[in-house]
């Protein structure tokens, strides 16, 4: 795959030549050439090139060949059309943080989306027997991923620069588990009467495979009428098709920073910064510096990095027993059932990437620059997927049957079985970039051009040609379109699938050599990112400029993968085929443009004494509007509820009994959570048409997690289920706010709001469990509390008043939410919520505040339920490996909380306009609906920004 995060520049600020003399005469401030570059090199191995990697990308080339490019400098007009001419579209996933010479602060979404693939397998006929290759339906949701992307550039001193970046994925959906022979049957069919109505996968229990004296494929043809005996005959088809496997979803979570000091040529920046998922965590860390030269028109720059990484990957309980595990037997920790029967078990291992990058930066003319880099990465421990399989095909045939002359009476029978791949645990890889920008006047436009080659001892050569074109379209404008072509050649040990042979000697049945003998080779993959492919893919970005230093921009591209695509051909079948697109939109805000960074200005103007700054704590929202016309307040908001401990019925502790026998209704519950927690994203969009009028957008990502423990073990296929803890995870975007905010009462002690709105059903209520054992029906839905949104189109009114007086201060508000709709798409309904609270505050000093709350909350259970689910042949099907989570009743109650907060408001310096609050809420008094676990407490936290 080729994910792109390419960092938008600003627009052109004037026309004409790019670069101005640097004879000393006019004072250039100090600019960083940030090129050659990339996300293997610049700070350290981000965890999603090691990890997500495994999910999504080709074979580590589109991404590592990815540059993180631009000309950033602040106010030197010489090199403000460089820097638009370096725009990057942007896309998925980001590079670590930059330190960088503008005040900013970014905020971005985006998604990403596989086609559905063509499924193949093997049909028998009912009557004849015979087999052949049909296309199945897909049923199968393909992989996609949703991303949220926070970042903030601030400067400490004039020299002293610091940069962070948050990122958060969730994805998703099938993707290919391992390579096989159609018919092998790898997929299944499945029907409803006599109708196909889709697939699924098998990585175990394949079918026998068929072959002649000279070890060619045969396939059955039909029974012979007068034997019965079955018929063979030359296969008519070789073709191979991917057993596709669906995954619930999973969510990363990576932090990272850079901190930089600035001479007046030279710089030296020390970044790090942590990824972590459930069965990955990586620690990276990261060194460079730059050195300007030739009057600051050359520029080199160095980096090295460093990135351990600890995988712990949690076997599938359902496929454990049929998986060989051979060679990793010495590194997997197995979990045993009640009589002492392995049934699971965890991957432990190691990983370490070490990288070094060169670059070199050189303006040619006044309309031109020239980058040159090159970057070297050494990876070693284990850098394999644990999720993907290998089929492999065992024959031993006898050496009679080899040498026979007359048509085999039987054919030679192969057994065939999956392993976990198997990749060197070391590899090296060079990567050699070159970029060219140049500046076309008479269209105010820029054309950037970049070729990269990548080359490793795995044996895989990549290469990739890209270029936009950068056109400012006036008022603000700019759009970006641009071409992509990425073509690699396949690693030495990728294959689709691995055959064996052994052969026998007719009499003792053992072992006899043979040129015809094939063992399995040391490393193996059938992986299709490590095949030979080439990808084209085109997009375009816009990007709107807004006064006071705010942009908004969207992009999208779309990609098509092909093995028909790679430079030369010789690209794997078209069964490794597949398309996708990427799409952001993204929110920028520019500190440096907004506000004045040095406190007051010529007007006495500072960002805390230019708004009504809000005294409410962190945990409290719509309790304040906007001082005038035109003002505008942006802001970031998280909060995040944790529930552990206890189980609850009303406000009693249960025990495990009493919760399995009573908390699923007329079922017995199998599960019971131990650990839920829900962690929102909220961004706090606010602008004021007039006086009395706030008008507030407030878009959301969700993300949750739940842990349970099983009841009592379950056995289910030969095997025992639900015997260890396990996890369910989601994310995504959330349901988004759209509110009006008025003015009732505005004097300078004592203020009076109303706001009046509600969300809109942005966040799926559709999200649902992958197949298993425990979990056959299709389209499972998940739990009901960890469904992204309502479904429902909420009315969400609230009346807030605050006042202060000296050093005090205090508020009350009442609010809630009124469901407007019955039901959602699901067939359900959360319950109304009602709240109050009231809070007093004292300020120490003019900025910094605490808080003391008090919260009372009701919530209804859910109405109506998930609609009844069916089996693959349209069978009715209820669900039984299930929890109190699982039952609409077991939702909502009444709550009583604490609050506790700090509040942080800067009145001038280099932060003025900032404010930033803290709230921890602790229960008090649960009493619940039903049977749920008890609530250990909640964080919010805010941050804003007026002007």
């Amino acid at each position: 795959m080729a994910v792109i995060k390419r960092k938008a520049k600003k627009p052109y600020k004037r026309k004409g030549s790019l670069v101005k003399s640097f004879d000393g005469q006019r004072k250039c401030p100090r600019y960083k050439l940030s090129t050659n570059s990339n996300l293997l090199g610049s700070a350290a191995l981000s965890p999603f090139v090691v990890s997500l990697s495994n999910h999504l990308f080709p074979s580590g080339y589109e991404r590592a060949q990815q540059p993180k490019r631009g000309v950033e400098k602040p106010d030197c007009v010489s090199l403000q059309a460089l820097t638009a001419a370096a725009l990057i579209l942007p896309s998925l996933f980001q590079p670590a943080a930059q330190a960088a010479d503008d005040d900013e602060v970014d905020f971005q979404y985006s998604h990403y989306q596989e086609g559905k693939r063509d499924i193949y397998g093997g049909l028998s006929d009912e009557i004849t027997q015979a087999v052949s290759v049909v296309k199945y339906p897909t049923n199968l949701n393909p992989i996609e991923v949703d991303s949220l992307h926070g970042s903030a550039r601030i400067s400490l001193t004039d020299r002293v620069k610091f940069a962070f970046n948050y990122t958060q994925d969730t994805w998703s959906g099938a993707t290919p588990l391992s390579t096989a022979p159609a018919l092998a049957l790898g997929n299944r069919p499945h029907f409803n009467g006599t109708t196909i109505t889709g697939a699924s996968p098998y990585a175990q229990e394949l079918l026998q495979s068929y072959f002649d004296q000279q070890l060619n494929p045969l396939q059955i043809k039909g029974i012979d009428p007068n034997t019965g005996n079955y018929v063979y005959s030359p296969a008519t088809s070789s073709r191979l098709v991917h057993t596709l496997a669906a995954a619930s979803p999973e969510t990363r979570k990576q932090g990272d920073f850079k901190l930089s000091y600035e001479w007046d040529e030279a710089a030296l920046e020390v970044g790090g910064g942590i990824s972590i998922e459930n069965d990955f965590e990586s620690r990276f860390a990261s060194l460079g510096g730059r050195m300007d030269f030739n009057g600051k028109q050359t520029t080199a720059n160095a980096n090295i990095s460093y990135t351990d990484s600890d995988i712990t990957v949690t076997l599938d309980p359902e496929s454990f027993p049929f998986i060989d595990r051979e060679n990793y037997n010495d590194k997997i920790d197995l979990s045993y059932d009640s009589k002492s029967k392995p049934i699971g078990g965890q991957l432990l291992d190691k990983r370490q990437d070490w990288s070094a990058q060169l670059g070199l930066t050189q303006i040619l003319n006044q309309g031109a620059l020239l980058n040159l880099g090159v970057n070297y990465t050494r990876s070693t421990g284990f850098l394999a997927n644990p999720y993907k399989l290998v089929t492999v095909v065992y024959l031993n045939p006898l050496l009679s049957q080899l040498t026979t002359a007359e048509p085999l009476q039987e054919p030679i029978v192969g057994i065939a079985n999956s392993r976990m791949e198997v990749r060197p645990d070391e590899r090296n890889q060079f990567n050699w970039n070159a970029g060219y920008v140049q500046y076309i006047e008479p269209l105010d436009a820029a054309l950037h051009f970049d070729y990269h080659f990548t080359h490793d001892d795995w044996d895989i050569n990549a290469h990739t040609f890209e270029a936009d074109w950068v056109q400012p379209l006036g008022a603000g404008w700019t759009v970006t379109p641009r071409v992509r072509y990425y073509s690699q050649s396949n690693a030495d040990f990728y294959t689709p699938y691995v055959q064996t042979v052994e052969v026998l000697d007719d009499e003792t049945g053992l072992p006899v050599a043979s040129k015809l003998n094939r063992s399995i080779p040391t490393n193996y993959s059938s992986d299709h990112r490590l095949s030979g492919f080439g990808t084209l893919s085109g997009g375009v970005t816009v990007n709107k400029q807004f006064t006071k230093g705010i942009q908004l921009e969207a992009g999208i591209e779309y990609y098509s993968h092909a093995g028909n695509l790679k430079l030369g051909g010789g690209g794997e079948q078209d069964f490794a085929d597949y398309d996708y697109f990427s799409a952001n939109a993204a929110l920028k805000v520019n500190l440096s443009a907004v506000g004045s960074g040095g406190g007051s200005s010529h007007n006495g103007y500072s960002g805390h004494e230019h708004h009504h700054s809000s005294n409410a704590p962190a945990g409290v929202m719509y309790d304040h509007s906007l001082d005038k016309s035109g003002d505008i307040m942006f802001g970031y908001r998280f909060m995040r509820n944790e529930q552990a401990g206890d189980m609850l019925n009303g406000s009693q502790v249960v025990d495990a009994d009493t919760v399995r026998f009573n908390g699923c209704a007329d079922q017995e519950c199998k599960v019971s959570p131990d650990y839920m927690a829900m962690n929102m994203h909220m961004l706090d969009l606010m602008y004021a048409p007039t006086d009395w009028l706030t008008l507030m957008l407030m878009p959301q990502w969700v993300d949750m997690e739940m842990t349970m423990t099983p009841l009592f073990e379950i056995i289910l296929g030969g095997h025992a289920h639900g015997t260890a803890v396990h996890s369910h995870q989601t994310g995504g975007i959330g349901d988004t706010g759209l509110y009006a905010l008025f003015k009732l009462f505005d004097k300078s002690d004592h203020h009076l709001t109303l706001s009046i709105g509600g969300t809109a059903p942005t966040g799926d209520d559709e999200v649902t469990l992958r197949i298993t054992d425990t979990n056959p029906a299709p389209n499972t839905p998940i739990h009901y509390g960890m469904q992204l949104g309502s479904g429902t189109w909420d009315f969400k009114p609230s009346l807030t008043y605050t006042g202060k007086q000296d050093a005090f201060s205090w508020g009350a508000q009442v609010t809630g939410t009124r469901r407007l709709e019955g039901r959602n798409e699901s067939n359900f309904a959360f319950g109304d919520i009602f709240q109050s609270s009231v809070w007093g505050g004292y300020h120490w000093t003019n900025w910094l505040s605490t808080t003391v709350r008090g919260i009372y909350t009701w919530q209804d259970k859910i109405h109506g339920e998930y609609l009844p689910l069916t089996l693959r042949q349209g069978t009715p099907y209820k669900p039984t490996h299930i929890g109190p989570f699982d039952q609409p009743a077991n939702y909502g109650g009444q709550f009583v909380e604490l609050g506790l907060g700090i509040n942080v408001s800067i009145p001038s310096g280099a932060f003025a306009g900032n404010t930033l609050k803290f709230e921890w809420l602790q229960p008090v008094h649960t009493d619940v609906n039903g049977y749920q676990l008890d609530r250990d407490g909640a964080l919010s936290f805010t941050w804003s920004y007026g002007f």
